[in-house]
């Protein structure tokens, strides 16, 4: 069994950084995909950023260019996401996710296996 445990969240001004990390454990060689998902209560949950573990770019959503960056960390199973310039909008709990895709697409389907979450507030 795989399991993935977040850290890191916390309240933050508009403009600030934050540092999110997630490391798996167990049987982290059965996937090949992990992301970050984020979700606002009464909405659905959205995809942040993934990337497929082999290799590839990292996929982000629109909103978060220039500003997120994920950073993988194969030989310590740790996927963390490193956030500037914060907006009131990046309010949310962040998941972390993890996944097999064996065409290497990881698509939002692919991800199966989910941490507990860890907030991340920014105040405007």
């Amino acid at each position: 069994q795989l399991t993935l445990a977040e850290s890191g969240g916390g309240s933050v001004q508009a403009g600030d950084s934050l540092r999110i990390s997630c490391t798996a454990s167990g049987r982290t060689y059965a996937y090949n995909c992990m992301g970050w998902f984020r979700q606002v209560p009464g909405k659905r949950r959205q995809t942040v950023a993934r990337i497929w573990t082999n290799g590839g770019l990292p996929y982000y959503i629109d909103s978060v260019k220039g500003r997120f960056t994920i950073l993988q960390d194969k030989a310590n199973n740790k996927l963390d996401l490193q956030m500037t310039t914060l907006k009131y909008e990046d309010t949310a709990m962040y998941y972390c996710a993890a996944g097999f895709d064996a065409t290497g697409t990881c698509s939002e389907s692919a991800f199966n296996i989910w941490g507990q979450g860890t907030q991340v507030t920014v105040s405007s």
